[in-house]
């Protein structure tokens, strides 16, 4: 016995005791500084065992007791299974506190366990969002992991309005309006890490459609050495970093790990020295000494309006969430030419198409040309589960799909527990830098087609996002099967 899994987490967390581990004589038990001595006679008695007991600091007993319970072994989809179709909806408006520990909710109604059991199995694994979808027949809960959806579980039909109105409360939207798409936040905390939500929910034919994304305020943030950029591609991308003005552009898809990409490299800039502001939709991680702004659509704050405050604070780096209009890029070019650095995220395929991606929305070619240094375009790919992955010798198929650097032994997915079955544990990124030379720029001044700019930048060394990926492949990484998938023309 171990993991201190006999003892309620609401019971450790109040009296400062942690169950460690249990023989045949005796029990092993953490005790905080500050804990209930009284608890130990309680415990001594439930176990019949003489207690073993260790005194440790708050701080160091905090971090075990998250560590224990966080990874605790139970499965969302059993609790769903042990929940009837006959629901009380008194039940589900039990007040919630401001910020609610999931692992103290364990004797709510079933409800609200079976919520409280899904969002702390999605943190445990890893997802970053998780769907409740209504069918004619059926409810599916499905987790995305490492970009790729599965199934969780199967609640009854009838239990699908009852979720919906519950997770709504969780949030403070309105449980009656079931007719319009509404959007909101949560709060909550597993084992003490602090985990936001961002919750959506669409109507459709069969009921209310929710998707939750996770926002892990306690995820280890990443320099650009983790991100797993290759040696030039870094050193070309902290060279532009370190420009005293000009905009800096990283582009992809939802989910394709820009906002990381951004942090890192804000992470990287000495805040001591510079004034870095940021706007964002929403403030994803708190960066210490950077200035951060959540823009608010319901009190008219959008991404311009915050950008012309920004401005008047005298800022060094400027960092944007997303540039989705003319006003924001606008701002942003401005601001570069008055002598800030400004990195923002533009949502298109590669680096090339997001020069006519901006002069489509009306920017002038002639201001693009003199103030844009550089477009980072990024993917993230699975890596391949080191317990399980298996080689192959590379074939003529691959050869076709990868060309004449195609690596002559590939590594390929399997299955074992250690990766839940999937044969991937984790991802990495891929990446495509353009740089702006002279030559790039007067291309962007005449207006040139992005088959034109493509062609420079390969001339001038610029890798595509799947010549990048067989650096991945040739070091066993990830499989042709996955980097064909998230590179495919």
């Amino acid at each position: 016995m171990s993991g201190g899994i006999n003892i309620p987490y609401g019971f450790a967390k109040a009296h400062g005791v942690l169950l460690v581990g249990a023989g045949g004589e005796s029990a092993d038990v953490l005790l905080r500084e500050d804990g209930n001595l009284a608890a130990l006679t309680e415990l001594r008695r439930t176990l019949g065992l003489p207690l073993n007991v260790e005194s440790i600091s708050r701080s160091a007993f905090e971090a075990r007791l998250a560590e224990t319970y966080s990874q605790q072994d139970g499965s969302a989809a059993e609790v769903v299974a042990d929940v009837g179709q006959e629901v009380d909806l008194s039940q589900l408006m039990t007040e919630l506190p401001p910020v609610e520990d999931l692992l103290e909710s364990q004797d709510d109604a079933p409800i609200i366990r079976m919520i409280n059991a899904l969002l702390t199995q999605a943190v445990r694994d890893g997802a970053s969002d998780v769907h409740i979808e209504p069918y004619e027949h059926s409810s599916v809960v499905r987790f995305r992991r490492d970009g790729v959806l599965h199934d969780v579980a199967r609640p009854h039909r009838a239990l699908h309005a009852a979720m919906a109105s519950r997770i709504k409360i969780m949030a403070n939207l309105d449980i009656a309006e079931k007719r319009l798409p509404q959007d909101g936040r949560i709060t909550l905390r597993l084992a003490g890490r602090q985990v936001d939500v961002r919750l959506s929910t669409l109507p459709t034919t069969h009921g209310e459609r929710i998707v939750l994304r996770l926002l892990d305020k306690g995820a280890a943030q990443l320099g650009l050495d983790a991100l797993g950029m290759a040696d030039d591609t870094r050193n070309r991308f902290a060279t532009l970093l370190s420009q005293p003005h000009g905009i800096v552009l990283v582009t992809g898809p939802t989910g394709s790990g820009k906002s990381t990409t951004l942090y890192a490299a804000l992470q990287g800039m000495d805040a001591g020295r510079l004034n870095i502001v940021t706007v964002e939709d929403p403030v994803e991680f708190d960066l210490p000494g950077v200035g951060q702004i959540h823009v608010n659509s319901k009190i008219d704050l959008s991404f311009a309006k915050a950008l012309r405050a920004i401005l008047r604070q005298d800022p060094d780096v400027i960092m944007i969430g997303e540039i989705r209009d003319l006003e924001t890029a606008q701002i942003a070019v401005q601001a570069s030419l008055t002598g800030h650095l400004v990195l923002a995220t533009l949502h298109t395929n590669d680096a090339a198409s997001a020069v006519n991606r901006l002069v489509d929305m009306g920017v002038e070619p002639f201001l693009l040309a003199s103030t844009l240094r550089g477009v980072l375009a990024q993917r993230l790919v699975r890596r391949l589960c080191t317990s399980c992955r298996q080689s192959r010798s590379a074939d003529d198929a691959d050869r076709e799909l990868f060309g004449p650097h195609t690596p002559e032994t590939v590594s390929i997915a399997d299955s074992c527990p250690a990766c839940g079955h999937t044969g991937y544990a984790g991802r990495t990124g891929i990446y495509e830098l353009i740089t702006v030379d002279d030559t790039f720029g007067r291309q962007i001044h005449n207006r040139a087609d992005e088959s034109e700019l493509r062609e420079h930048a390969r001339a001038t060394g610029a890798r595509s996002l799947r010549e990048d990926g067989l650096r991945l492949l040739a070091a066993g990484l990830t499989s042709p099967e996955e980097l064909l998938r998230v590179t495919r023309d």
